[in-house]
């Protein structure tokens, strides 16, 4: 049976799980408890220091976080762990799994960090051995020696051991050739995963712990994802957002290291926001991510646009000044766990983006601080020059707003900025008159500046007057031709009954105001 599926319904609850794996342990403690750090068990076999058989957990119910398969983020009602999907060697490793679950022996995932090992050797157990099997995962360094005498009072009770990151498992009070040995006479399987780095230092270092790893072939997995596994999650999309996200987002075909790694970028991020830590940084790669929620995306941004755009937000700028802007940008794309940094290179020099995985998290996550309104300007200009991409800020903005700006003016305002910016005039005087009608400033004196341009002065009194009144220079200029051009009008009219006065009062009225100013400088 392949590895990516699933062979026993007992396994499902256990292998709800994710893409990636290996490259961290969580030493678990089965029936004891860590003293001091030496592993300590209650009601441990005689002489071993290891608990007995029937404290093992089952291995349907083990949860594969705990014993180290990395977990990515979850939300809302999203399973803990997204579907595994098959990778390449799941064929091999299926094959090696079924001859040591039948004669014991030793199976091993090898790969780069993050390339998924601890989840792909999971998953594989699971389908190869029974439910009922009984799971130990010793902590790193744990004397092994009295394995075999644990071992041989379990009856028929099928047993798997799992040392995830073998290296820490290797030495003379670790697994030797001799307990492997005796393991495999007892028909117990040791499944084990290892980074590429540390079995090349012991397969062809040291000789002792060399010659555990004689004869043993490893499945190896790559980070970089083939073709064909690419192609894989189409199935799982609709179940798990998580890998339509890695797959829609993911550069370079690293998706294990993707949804592996942006929740830990993630956390770094949001504790660098503290005074002591790196405060510019985490504005720097905040200003980032939130032109890529406008809808920038891939558009690489400037620095100085970086640098300015942290104005925008209250209450960062002032704990960014404690660093410099270099020192910022210096962390914030400093490559983490050999991955990436939190803010990439774009193509032209001083350019930059967000991480994609951060982009998702911040779009997903529900503790994600709202974009600040005048970031969305900012957005538009960074994609000057690109109309159809504006268009999508048009439209993000748009679905992300317009549920506030029912009592905000600010948010009116902005909307009709974003239409004007595309030329789209009605759609920018709709918002600028939500605006206006919610009571904003600025937007009245546009609004009312529109409809007098237009002829609609009655209308248009009405808009400039709150402007006016606000003390906003600009509409009470306005607002003073448009009065007088009423004036002149009434005059005229009163004139043309016959009264001489009214007709000479109108002219010099006329030749005094002059004519209205076609537009007003902001």
């Amino acid at each position: 049976m392949a590895v990516g599926g699933q062979r026993d319904v007992q396994h499902d609850a256990a292998s709800a799980n994710s893409v990636s794996g290996g490259g961290f342990h969580a030493p678990v403690v089965q029936a004891g408890a860590f003293n001091g750090g030496v592993h300590t068990y209650y009601g441990a076999s005689p002489h071993t220091g290891l608990p007995p058989v029937t404290d093992w957990p089952r291995l349907d119910a083990a949860d594969p976080i705990a014993f180290g398969v990395r977990p990515t983020r979850k939300f809302a009602d999203e399973a803990t762990l997204p579907p595994y999907v098959a990778r390449d060697g799941d064929a091999l490793l299926e094959r090696r799994m079924s001859a040591a679950a039948e004669a014991g022996g030793l199976v091993l995932v090898t790969g780069e960090p993050l390339s998924g090992k601890s989840r792909t050797a999971w998953v594989g157990m699971l389908a190869n051995l029974p439910g009922t099997t009984r799971l130990l995962a010793p902590a790193a360094g744990t004397d092994l020696r009295g394995l075999p005498l644990v071992l041989r009072g379990r009856g028929e009770q099928p047993c798997v051991i799992w040392l995830d990151e073998l290296e820490g498992h290797l030495g003379e009070h670790g697994l030797t050739p001799a307990l492997l040995a005796d393991l495999a006479r007892l028909r117990v399987p040791v499944i084990a995963t290892m980074s590429d780095e540390a079995y090349d230092a012991h397969r062809f270092g040291e000789q002792v712990r060399a010659r555990v790893l004689v004869g043993v072939g490893a499945v190896e997995l790559t980070r970089v994802w083939t073709e064909a596994e690419l192609r894989r999650p189409a199935g799982a999309l609709d179940e798990d957002r998580r890998l339509g996200d890695a797959s829609l987002w993911c550069e370079d075909a690293d998706i294990a290291a993707f949804l592996a790694v942006g929740p830990e970028l993630w956390d770094e991020w949001w504790r660098a926001r503290r005074p002591n830590a790196h405060p510019h940084g985490h504005l720097l790669v905040r200003v980032a991510m939130d032109l890529a929620r406008c809808g920038t995306d891939d558009t690489p941004v400037p620095s100085s646009v970086l640098r300015e755009a942290c104005a925008l937000y209250d209450e960062g700028a002032a704990q960014a000044s404690r660093e410099s802007f270099e020192d910022a940008v210096a962390w914030a794309s400093k490559a983490r766990h050999g991955v990436a940094g939190m803010l990439l290179r774009g193509t032209e020099p001083e350019t930059w983006r967000a991480l994609p995985a951060l982009h998702r998290e911040a779009a997903a996550h529900p503790d994600a601080p709202p974009v600040p309104l005048g970031l969305w300007l900012r957005a538009m200009d960074v994609l000057r020059g690109e109309p159809g991409n504006q268009w999508v800020v048009v439209d993000t903005a748009r679905s992300a707003l317009e549920g506030e700006a029912d009592g905000c003016p600010e948010v009116g305002l902005v909307l009709g900025r974003l239409y004007e910016a595309i030329g789209e005039t009605q759609g920018a005087e709709d918002w600028f008159r939500h605006s206006a009608d919610a009571g904003g400033i600025e937007a009245s004196e546009i609004v009312g500046r529109t409809l007098a341009a237009r002829g609609d002065v009655i209308e248009a009194i009405s808009y400039l007057e709150v402007a006016a009144e606000a003390g906003t220079t600009d509409a009470q200029t306005r607002l003073a031709f448009v009065y007088a051009d009423r004036a002149v009008f009434w005059l005229d009219r009163v004139a043309e009954s016959g009264n001489r006065a009214a007709g000479h009062l109108a002219r010099k009225l006329r030749e005094a105001v002059g004519s209205p100013p076609d537009t007003v400088e902001e």
